[in-house]
């Protein structure tokens, strides 16, 4: 699989500052995944105003939410829900970002509780979500029991990313956190869709 038919794009929080999303049309990014919320109260600054100036750029958006192990699900799941609202056709599936450690909420295992996160978020927003993480993260704290669940893995300085277990294929690949993007001051995390346009046009228009 060559990049040269894959969708490039890109993800951001407010560590990116203010975002000129037009000039990150015209350099060729198909797709935009914004931060919205972390664990149960934090919304991300940037992204109410990141979520609606993706959209008028002409960029398919996404929205993740970075999960915390030791915080309640439910409000985390809740959390995220109010930042984003609702989904139109046209945004890409809600997204996970699991990929740190600090003990279990309620002495519940980390699987289990990211289960829940998923079912709410799912219920919410009527979209199956995503899961974004790494795979030695994942094989360390994690099980196998997520294939239902497109994968945007996380991995840099390799030909193909490792597949976490449960996956047979990737669906979106964090291929660097140092990418340079015009419109974008300073470094930022660059992604693959593995397909075309029309394969991710599909996947935003799914609902």
């Amino acid at each position: 699989m060559t990049t040269n038919t894959n969708v490039q794009g890109i993800d951001v929080s407010h560590y990116q500052g203010s975002v000129n999303w037009a000039a990150v049309k015209n350099a060729g990014i198909g797709f935009a995944f914004a931060k919205a919320t972390d664990g149960n109260t934090y919304a991300d600054p940037q992204f109410q105003t990141n979520w609606a100036d993706m959209k008028a750029a002409g960029l398919l958006r996404g929205a993740y939410h970075f999960y915390e192990s030791n915080d309640d699900p439910v409000s985390q799941a809740n959390n995220f829900i109010k930042a984003v609202g609702s989904l139109a056709v046209g945004d890409l599936p809600p997204v996970i970002d699991i990929e740190a450690y600090k003990g279990d909420f309620g002495g519940v295992p980390l699987a289990a509780n990211v289960q829940t996160w998923l079912n709410i978020v799912e219920q919410a927003l009527g979209r199956t979500p995503m899961i974004y993480t790494g795979p030695s993260f994942w094989n360390q704290y994690m099980n196998s029991s997520f294939s239902r669940y497109a994968l945007w893995v996380a991995q840099y300085g390799v030909a193909q990313p490792k597949l976490p277990n449960g996956w047979n294929k990737w669906t979106f690949w964090q291929n660097s956190e140092s990418g340079t993007v015009a419109g974008v001051s300073g470094s930022v995390d660059t992604d693959i869709f593995a397909g075309s346009m029309a394969d991710l046009l599909a996947l935003a228009a799914h609902k």
